[in-house]
């Protein structure tokens, strides 16, 4: 997504745990903990992907995505689709995402990545491009003395 910024990937930590897991240190039923309303979010609102679930292998994970942010209110903490959130950014200044892959099958779930979506983003990127074109096209066809030069050199 354009707008998307202020990305943190959590995979080592899943790394770690899984290695942990694995290891025999950490109990499969401590990490494969997910709640019921997590487990409903993933079948209503999840993306499935191609991952096999990394502690059971029975099942493919789902992807459920989280969003919080002032201008949401009511809204806050609701799991969306995937295709939700591109309208969402160009509405909102700015939220926060927050994607949680989910096994439904033993519970295991890890929050793997956040980050920042909402018009915020655009208005400055595109300003900044916008104002240099602007200027640079305003630059080769203004006449010299004219009115928009002399306020510039007042600055």
């Amino acid at each position: 997504m354009r707008t998307q910024r202020q990305v943190v990937d959590y995979s080592l930590q899943k790394r770690a745990v899984l290695r942990d897991v694995h290891n025999g240190r950490v109990g499969a039923l401590e990490v494969c903990d997910a709640s019921p309303y997590l487990k409903n979010a993933a079948r209503f609102h999840g993306e499935p992907t191609e991952d096999r679930c990394p502690v059971c292998r029975r099942e493919n994970l789902t992807l459920v995505h989280y969003i919080y942010g002032d201008e949401l209110k009511q809204s806050a903490g609701q799991a969306r689709k995937l295709a939700e959130l591109p309208v969402l950014a160009m509405t909102l200044r700015e939220f926060q995402v927050f994607v949680v892959e989910v096994c439904r099958s033993c519970a295991w779930n890890h929050l793997i990545q956040q980050y920042m979506l909402g018009r915020d983003a655009l208005n400055t990127d595109e300003l900044d491009l916008g104002e240099a074109a602007a200027s640079s096209a305003a630059g080769r066809h203004r006449e010299p003395g004219s009115s928009s030069q002399r306020r510039e050199g007042r600055g």
